[in-house]
């Protein structure tokens, strides 16, 4: 007669151990595919001040954007937030697609060996990072799901595990399609 309520109870409380566990780990997975971007961010990060200095060196006349970059580069370090940081570093991706607009102008430095390099590496990092995006966005696609599902979304707002933002970036790499004229 007792068996019934207490069976009932002892899967209940499994359950929510089962769900909870499976939360705690979808964080961790999440915190580990942000340190995948992270080390990438970081990569890019060493690798501007060199491609500044080899532009640099071919223009003096674009010294705005050349600080620009330098600043925002600092500011990205120092910041948390995954919003926040998305929306700089997009920015930052910005200012290097203009430094490379800069580039076109100088065949001498477009043919540099050390400005070639610095350019093939910085397509490698992109390359690493937008697969490490991807990763990092489907962990925080599969937690948001559990988040928001049912009957998850109990054990979600008991235990007060939030939806994660999404990483988004746009690559320092990606051209801009050109516009046909017609």
């Amino acid at each position: 007669m007792f068996t019934i309520p207490i069976v009932a109870a002892a899967a209940i409380i499994i359950w929510i151990i089962i769900i909870y566990n499976l939360f705690i780990r979808d964080k961790n997975l999440i915190k580990e595919a942000w340190s995948g971007i992270d080390v990438q961010l970081k990569r890019r990060h060493n690798l501007i001040p060199n491609l500044v200095a080899t532009v640099k060196g071919y223009s003096k006349h674009e010294r705005d954007l050349f600080e620009e970059i330098t600043e925002k580069r600092a500011k990205s370090t120092e910041i948390k937030n995954i919003k926040e940081k998305a929306a700089l570093e997009a920015d930052l991706s910005g200012m290097i697609k203009s430094l490379f607009v800069v580039v076109e102008e100088y065949p001498d430095l477009k043919a540099n060996q050390n400005f070639l390099d610095l350019q093939n590496q910085l397509v490698e990092i992109e390359d690493q990072l937008q697969y490490s995006r991807r990763y990092y966005n489907g962990r925080v696609r599969n937690y948001n799901i559990r988040v928001e599902s049912f009957p998850s979304n109990i054990i979600a707002g008991i235990f007060d595990f939030k939806q994660e933002e999404f990483f988004e970036i746009t690559l320092a790499t990606e051209r801009k399609t050109p516009e046909v004229q017609v």
